[in-house]
């Protein structure tokens, strides 16, 4: 492989339906993806297409928001993370865009924390979902990471925060991940530039946000290659240096050897 593609949702009906033609133009563009969980169904879903493909991976987790009535039944995943394709928990996290703080933060908190400890049990990064809450977010982590040390790690998935918090989410072992949002806008530049190489990732969140030139049609993982493309223009940097260096990233953070 080539590109990763560290967050899709391949698990969801739109793609799902088309996986073939979708995995085939995975292996022609030497493309991997980790497929990313919102609830168990889906959590079960992503373990059945990395069981079957090479190139694919799964995460496990409960979406902070998708479903308020849903509990994190650590039982059931438990079953799922003996798979030796996991390589992470998540999505989680918190979002305050989609629901009102000052109703559901506690909720939402301990729902996080919950599936902090389960990463933390199995030795898994975290992959965070984060809407207007990265300041919540970090307050969170800081202390864990004080308590917990290097097995406190994951990735923001989708940043969009600023430099500062980057830097904080950088210092307590967070890389952060971008889409095909930056092939068309400018606001994510300053992040990308100012990155410790280390502390990027590619993604796509496929079937969502499809980079240019697919902008407004369905977003697939093979399209990665636009947005890893994209981060090297925006860093002045060499393509291929850059796309060694998120593979590895990617491959380091989340063992994907496995």
């Amino acid at each position: 492989m080539k590109y990763i593609d560290i967050h899709s949702h391949l698990n969801f009906a739109d793609l799902y339906d088309d996986r073939e033609a979708v995995l085939a133009r995975m292996k022609e563009t030497e493309t991997g993806t980790i497929v990313v969980g919102t609830d168990y169904e889906s959590s079960a879903k992503a373990v059945e297409l990395a069981n079957e493909n090479d190139n694919v991976w799964a995460c496990i987790g409960l979406h902070p928001v998708d479903d308020p009535t849903k509990v994190f039944e650590k039982d059931k995943f438990e079953e799922l993370v003996k798979h030796p394709k996991v390589v992470a928990v998540g999505e989680c996290g918190l979002d305050f865009f989609h629901v009102d703080k000052a109703q559901d933060f506690e909720r939402q908190k301990n729902l996080f924390l919950e599936q902090i400890d389960f990463a933390l049990e199995h030795d898994k990064p975290i992959m965070i979902h984060s809407r207007d809450a990265y300041l919540e977010l970090l307050q969170i982590l800081e202390p864990l990471k004080r308590e917990h040390g290097d097995k406190l790690r994951g990735d923001v998935h989708f940043f969009a925060g600023s430099l500062d918090e980057a830097k904080r989410f950088w210092n307590v072992g967070f890389t952060t991940s971008f889409t095909g949002v930056i092939t068309f806008a400018r606001n994510y530049d300053e992040v990308i530039k100012n990155a410790p190489l280390e502390m990027l990732m590619s993604e796509t969140d496929a079937p969502f946000v499809a980079p240019a030139p697919y902008r407004g049609k369905r977003n697939e993982p093979s399209y990665v290659q636009e947005v890893v493309k994209k981060i090297a223009e925006i860093r002045g940097e060499d393509l291929e240096t850059i796309q060694k260096a998120l593979f590895l990233n990617a491959e380091k953070m989340f063992k994907l050897s496995a």
